[in-house]
This record gives structure tokens, sequence and C-alpha cells, in this order.
């Protein structure tokens, strides 16, 4: 079976193409880096001729709020398109945990619209939302920071390995389209400013964190339903303390 993964130079799109090689499917990475290019359309076509399956990971270059609306418009739409003319029998897509509990975040609205428009669209679809990736876990400590001190919402969330992430992917590709959404969270639930904690000690790291209710995460207020998901998810292995042991995991 060929499978095109749209995003498959980055990191859960690698990752995702390696499992599925592995199990003997014609995988074709598809970025800009290959020569496909979903906002310009560039290889698209060429790309999609003969696939069965599209699994969408790709993410925008920029989080500014305007310019990730943009992206995931523009690029959901040629990626739809070239899969309806291709005759693509399903559609997975790679959203986020609480997207549509979030709208003052500006990225979270932009992947409801990209739902909306798998929604809207004819080809058989899995949508899976997924909880942050504990490799985000830097960049959240980063947005949080006032260069001293990291102030951030006690919120729980249900935080996952990207190679979690990457194994249920590869088996929702090759599994059955459900024609709605499969939420994907990590082993346990945790609060966030605790997560960071953790991390900077792993790190060396000696700033302060403080717990605020009110601190924004991108822009959006949290509480413990916002980043974590509903019953009965797919569930990753991999502990985030675990993951912390690994070199790459200190970043």
């Amino acid at each position: 079976m060929k499978i095109v993964v749209i995003g498959g130079t980055g990191l859960i799109g690698s990752k995702v193409v390696g499992l599925l090689r592995g199990k003997g499917h014609d995988v074709l990475p598809a970025s800009p880096n290959t020569g496909v290019n979903t906002i310009t359309r560039e290889g698209l076509a060429e790309a999609l001729s003969g696939a069965s399956v599209v699994v969408d990971v790709a993410n925008s270059p920029s989080f500014e709020d305007q310019a990730v609306l943009e992206f995931f418009e523009t690029a959901g739409r040629n990626l739809l398109a070239a899969e309806t003319a291709a005759g693509v029998s399903h559609h997975v897509a790679l959203s986020v945990v609480g997207a549509d509990h979030l709208s003052d975040s500006g990225y979270m609205r932009a992947k409801v619209m990209q739902e909306k428009l798998i929604r809207g669209s004819t080809i058989p679809y899995t949508i899976v939302r997924s909880t942050q990736f504990f490799e985000f876990v830097g960049a959240i400590t980063q947005s949080a920071s006032d260069g001293t001190t990291i102030r951030l919402s006690p919120a729980l969330l249900q935080p996952i390995a990207s190679d979690d992430v990457a194994t249920a992917l590869a088996a929702v590709a090759t599994g059955e389209p459900v024609c709605g959404i499969v939420e994907l969270a990590g082993p346990e639930k945790i609060p966030l400013d605790a997560l960071v904690r953790f991390y900077l000690a792993a790190t060396g790291d000696r700033r302060q964190v403080i717990a605020d209710i009110r601190a924004r995460y991108f822009g959006a207020e949290l509480d413990d339903r916002s980043l974590t998901p509903g019953a009965h998810p797919m569930l990753g292995a991999i502990r985030f303390e675990e993951w912390l042991l690994r070199p790459s995991g200190r970043g």
C-alpha cells in the first residue's frame, strides 16, 4: 500500500515513515525538502498518484495567529483537493487534544479550522488529537519565562512521547477510517508547573517556576480539562521521567 506522509521529514513524520516502511509499505515522505509543497502545490499531484492513505503531520513554520491560520487553511484545501483527484481512501491528520476548548489560542483556532475542512471533504478520515509532546516542554518553558522566573498554570495535562505518537499514527494509517476523532495521550496526568519543574531539574536549570491559575498557555487560560483527553483515549507507554533519562530527552 502506498502511503504519503505530509511533513514526513519532521519530528513525528520521520518516525511514522520509518515505522510504516518497517511494515513493508511503500511510503513517501512529502515535504518542501523532498520537493512537495502543500502551500504552492509543487509536486503534490505527483506525490499522491497511486496513494491509498495520506498522513498529514505538517506544522506551520510560524505560530503567529494569522500566519498559522493561513497555513492550515491553504495547505488543507490544497491537500484535500489533490487527494480527491488522486482517489485517496483514508486521510489521517494529527491535531491537538482540547483544540475546540481553547479558542483564545490562535494556533488552536487554526487546528479547529483544519479539522472542519477535513470533515467537510468527501474523503474518509481519522483525526488523531494528541496531547503535548514531551519534546515540546522546552518550548513551553521558554514561552512562559521572563528570564529569571517561569509562570505557569497548575492545570493538569497528559503529555506524550513523540515515539508513542508515531506508533499510534502508524497503526491508525493502516486501519480503517473512523470518520471521527481519536484521542491520544501519555500514560499519566501531571500539573503543567510540576512538569516543567521536573524538566528544569533534569537539565540543571535553576529558574523558579511559579504556579499561577491565570497564567496563559499560548494565549489561553487553562483548567484541568483543557489539555487532558476525554474517556478512553489511546495511551502511550513512555513515562516522562523515563524519557528525561534519555540524552535526547534532556535536549
